[in-house]
């Protein structure tokens, strides 16, 4: 036979009630599951975010390098004669100058970049700085040397003056002027959009060896550099 249950009076219950809850406060074997569910989705952003922010600050100092190089290289440019105050730079020296770049980027892919080298020449006041020549060039994936561009973002006789540092416009004066821009993919775009970052740096030298630097000897005038 079965026995009757005996009827639990309120104060047993409540008891009961207590010993239960107490006990399962003390029950920790599901907590660390729980902590591990609550931080792995923080860790994951703060590591895929580390990974991606240091990756484009490397990126990103590599672009400003690509820029000084390009420009330090043209400036270097040596003259045919010593008795000469130009050199003369053409499309070939040019493409290689610009595909020094796919060595300076690397392990980063080079075909997101995009530069542009110019001589920029200071009227005799200093006050008005104007393109003499530009050329632009682009990299195409897996390529191993640069392409130069059919035009560039600057012409002939363009007023440039309000990018120039103002300290760089001496009167009667030469720079050479590049400017890179870089579109920075991030592997995982977790953190950073995954359409892409656009770095980009420009850099001012003046010509080394001589006064100017003339793209295909023009515009060079009776052997003078061109003011013009």
């Amino acid at each position: 036979m079965r026995r009757a249950l005996k009827p639990m009076s309120m104060s047993k219950m409540w008891l009961h009630a207590r010993r239960s809850a107490g006990g399962l406060l003390k029950d920790h074997s599901g907590i660390a599951a729980t902590e591990f569910a609550v931080i792995v989705p923080i860790m994951l952003v703060i590591f895929f975010g580390t990974v991606e922010i240091s990756s484009g600050v490397a990126v990103d100092r590599k672009v400003t390098l690509v820029a000084r190089t390009l420009s330090d290289l043209t400036s270097q440019a040596p003259p045919p004669t010593q008795s000469q105050s130009w050199s003369t730079v053409d499309d070939n020296y040019l493409q290689n100058v610009f595909t020094a770049s796919i060595a300076i980027l690397n392990p980063y892919a080079a075909d997101p970049v995009k530069v542009t080298l110019s001589e920029i020449y200071v009227d005799s006041t200093g006050k008005v700085a104007t393109i003499q020549w530009s050329r632009a060039a682009t990299i195409a994936p897996g390529a191993t040397q640069a392409t130069l561009a059919p035009t560039s973002s600057h012409n002939p006789r363009d007023d440039v003056t309000s990018i120039v540092p103002s300290k760089l416009l001496v009167p009667q004066t030469y720079l050479i002027f590049s400017e890179l821009k870089y579109l920075y993919k991030p592997a995982i775009g977790y953190v950073i959009a995954s359409s892409g970052v656009t770095l980009s740096d420009v850099a001012y030298t003046r010509p080394r060896q001589v006064v100017c630097v003339v793209y295909n000897n023009l515009p060079a005038i009776n052997g003078a550099c061109p003011t013009t």
